[in-house]
């Protein structure tokens, strides 16, 4: 099938009166991992809330795998295979790490790579050595893992993931980093939000950058690397 995995035409959001994402236009192919790039406050995250189905007011179409889900509920849109990884991270705090992987399980999909505790705890070495700790007693990083396993166990063909690298220490980042590869390598479709370019030029094909709600690049990884003009624009703090 040559269809993209995700396509979003025209996608506007708000939160109550305010206007906050003005027609975005985005692509994810199968098996690409594409970044959504910009400062804090550009409207990285609102857009992944949106394409999930968690914001109230939207307008414009979202396809997943040729079907408009852009008036689905969030539980439907899950169910159909695509898995959202807030930045919150929002692991159940009083439950074990495998109560929470089992919390994320869903079937089996004919052609999306096929996730168990054990494969996971071979991409995550840290979890598999904590198996009964309450997510309550991990560190930050240890969340951060275990809220993209939970999602995995969910068998997805795509997962949006919000500011993988934010608020964790530098070997967590480089572990992050391996597991979108690996993930990659798997067949996985990803779209990743990061306001590092050094992280997202690791792990990325292509790059979207957004400022106060608008695409303003759209492009390879390299071609964001080499443009210091729109860096400086729409990336330096």
């Amino acid at each position: 099938m040559n269809e993209p995995m995700l396509k979003v035409s025209g996608l506007n959001a708000f939160y109550g009166r305010a206007h906050i994402l003005f027609d975005i236009d985005l692509e994810v192919g199968r098996g690409e991992v594409v970044a959504l790039m910009g400062r804090n406050g550009a409207g990285k995250s609102t857009t992944m809330k949106a394409l999930m189905g968690l914001l109230p007011r939207k307008q414009g179409l979202v396809t997943f795998r040729g079907a408009d889900i852009s008036t689905l509920p969030p539980y439907r849109i899950a169910r159909m295979g695509m898995g959202f990884v807030p930045e919150d991270r929002r692991v159940f705090s009083d439950l074990t790490v495998m109560e929470n992987l089992d919390a994320g399980r869903q079937p089996p999909r004919d052609g999306a790579p096929r996730w168990t505790p054990d494969k996971l705890f071979r991409l995550f070495p840290n979890l598999g050595e904590m198996p009964g700790r309450l997510g309550s007693q991990m560190s930050g990083g240890e969340q951060q893992m275990l809220t993209v396993s939970r999602t995995l166990m969910g068998n997805p063909w795509l997962v949006l993931l919000d500011e993988p690298s934010e608020g964790v220490a530098p070997v967590i980042v480089e572990q992050m980093a391996n597991m979108i590869l690996e993930l990659k390598r798997e067949g996985l479709s990803i779209l990743l939000s990061e306001q590092n370019l050094h992280f997202a030029g690791l792990v990325s094909d292509r790059a979207y950058v957004l400022e106060k709600g608008h695409i303003r690049f759209s492009g390879t990884i390299d071609e964001l690397a080499k443009d210091e003009a729109a860096r400086r624009a729409w990336l330096s703090v």
